[in-house]
């Protein structure tokens, strides 16, 4: 794809390089945005019980976990750049792999992340780290204990490439989609003409009710659907209010409630 470097290098550091790229955007928006944001800048810097500096040490470690473990399962699963090259691989098919491997990780991220949750030794020890970020910003996404990011991100991801049959190829843009809808969950922004607010109901709104303390036990879906929460009970609808300061806030439209 780029003369000298392999796909299976390509799927491992570019979704890497997109994260803080596409982070970085949200955090030069965020600066001008104060109408559009979920919470105000300063609940940001006041509420977070982490700091910004530890956010970004936790995050890197994670993508080295997962670049190690994206090298290793390229490795072991050989290379089909080269078949890639010498067949023509149709749209369908590619489609049919992206959403074989949406679905899996929905389904993975889904009943990880609601166990993570109920098991209380592991949501006090493991998930709480990641809840440390009440208000969540677009480089905290990949902000979790190390042993979480590798079983529900890592893990998931991994599985998702091996049950969809995608090729190291078609990974780079996978992995690099999946990585922007994943921090643009967290960004913490409402902004006009976002894309992924018109096409997916689990959005960056969606997924900020699951940070707060009323919708703790909602809204475990991510990064794509929210199929799982409405088939199990566990989908909060919320609505979209204006503050009187600026900005938006997402207000439950049923009392939180142990399900």
């Amino acid at each position: 794809m780029i003369s000298g470097i392999s796909d299976e290098m390509l799927g491992t550091f570019v979704p890497i390089v997109i994260y803080w790229v596409y982070s970085g955007i949200y955090v030069v928006l965020g600066l001008f945005s104060e109408d559009y944001r979920l919470h105000t800048k300063e609940d940001e810097d006041e509420k977070n019980l982490v700091s910004k500096g530890t956010v970004v040490k936790g995050v890197l470690l994670q993508q080295l976990v997962q670049a190690v473990v994206a090298t290793l399962l390229f490795a072991v699963t050989g290379s089909d750049s080269q078949s890639d090259l010498n067949q023509n691989v149709s749209l369908l098919a590619i489609a049919r792999q992206f959403g074989t491997a949406m679905l899996v990780m929905d389904t993975w991220q889904y009943f990880m992340h609601r166990y993570m949750h109920h098991n209380k030794f592991l949501y006090k020890h493991i998930h709480s780290q990641h809840h440390r970020l009440i208000v969540p910003y677009s480089f905290g996404a990949l902000y979790n204990h190390p042993l979480e990011g590798l079983l529900l991100d890592t893990v998931g991801g991994a599985l998702s490439f091996l049950i969809s049959g995608m090729s190291p190829r078609a990974s780079i843009f996978f992995f690099s989609f999946a990585t922007i809808k994943t921090v643009d969950d967290h960004c913490g922004l409402w902004l006009p003409g976002n894309l992924f607010h018109v096409f997916f109901k689990n959005n960056t709104a969606y997924h900020d009710v699951h940070h707060q303390l009323y919708g703790n036990k909602y809204n475990y879906s991510q990064p794509f659907f929210v199929m799982w929460d409405r088939i199990l009970g566990t989908y909060m609808p919320y609505t979209l209010e204006k503050r009187a300061d600026g900005g938006f806030e997402a207000r439950p439209c049923k009392d939180s409630k142990d399900d």
